[in-house]
């Protein structure tokens, strides 16, 4: 079932909302660094920094709020995974003073809705 056809039109809105995200955060002033990072505990979206800050991105990309806004779904398990990804990433760079923030981008609609310091 992991090729069904829901699954690959999930994977598709995912990967748009995902590009939509990039060109949002561009246009705000971020500089993305990569997408799609994987790492031993998970995927982050988008890693970008803006300023001295480095910022890992979850995008959530939804067709409707039927089943809850996009940024409800990234809840406490997703967060620690974000948390761990994040702290990988800084050692594998050698980098430890570092400000960190995460971000959720809530893609909707055609609309896209940045929230800073998510979490």
């Amino acid at each position: 079932m992991q090729n069904s056809p829901k699954n690959l039109y999930k994977k598709l809105l995912g990967l748009t909302g995902e590009k939509i995200a990039v060109k949002q955060l561009k246009k705000q002033g971020y500089k993305v660094i990569l997408t799609n990072y994987v790492t031993p505990f998970g995927e982050a979206d988008i890693v970008c920094k803006k300023g001295e800050t480095l910022v890992f991105a979850e995008v959530k990309t939804r067709t409707s709020s039927r089943f809850g806004t996009p940024a409800e779904a990234v809840d406490y398990k997703k967060q620690k995974k974000y948390r761990d990804i994040a702290t990988y990433y800084l050692k594998s760079k050698g980098e430890s003073d570092v400000e960190v923030s995460f971000l959720v981008v809530e893609v909707m609609d055609g609309s896209v809705n940045i929230i800073t310091d998510a979490f």
